[in-house]
């Protein structure tokens, strides 16, 4: 199943179809150069073979966007071959190279339920929630009696991702982080 969007519709995340070939979208820019048409600049990779690729298109030109199917799983764990999720309801298991996560792998923790996103059979990514709690497990020292301002300091989470955070966060708080920007959100 397929909805017909015009290019400045489109979003990061998207599965849309181009030449017959399935591409997760992973950044967008909409271009407007002075007194030219604006188009839609687009980098995208394949579902199929993993390469990415960049594509142009006029504001106005129609793009097919693919409905994926939707199961909730648990993501289990990590090895060599990938990350392994588990159907909730049939106890199956599917497998999803890293590839196809993208930077959704820094906010993946044990036993978390997530979306497995399936194209017929195939599963093809997963759609996080909105914000994850994290613990901080490397940090420069809080400074006593600092309160939120506008200086960040870096901070390495359980999972690995490094976010900026306010100068009160210390080792071991746990921080609410945004999924889709990768910014702290507060302190949970």
């Amino acid at each position: 199943m397929a909805d017909n969007l015009l290019a400045t519709q489109l979003r990061k995340g998207m599965v849309i179809k181009v030449e017959n070939k399935l591409f997760r979208i992973f950044d967008r820019m909409h271009v407007t150069p002075g007194n030219l048409r604006g188009f839609v600049r687009i980098k995208m990779r394949n579902i199929q073979n993993g390469s990415m690729a960049e594509e142009k298109f006029r504001s106005e030109d129609i793009v097919e966007r693919v409905s994926l199917e939707q199961k909730e799983m648990q993501y289990l764990y990590n090895d060599g071959d990938g990350y392994h999720f588990m159907d909730n309801e049939s106890f199956e298991q599917v497998a999803l190279n890293a590839d196809f996560l993208g930077d959704s792998v820094g906010y993946l923790k044990p036993e978390m339920n997530v979306q497995v996103e399936f194209y017929g059979d195939a599963p093809i990514g997963v759609e996080l929630p909105q914000t994850v709690d994290l613990k901080v497990v490397e940090t420069m020292p809080g400074i006593k009696g600092a309160t939120a301002t506008n200086q960040m300091k870096p901070a390495t989470l359980e999972t690995g991702v490094v976010v900026q955070v306010p100068p009160f966060i210390n080792e071991g708080d746990v921080v609410r982080v945004n999924t889709e920007s990768g910014e702290y959100q507060t302190r949970a």
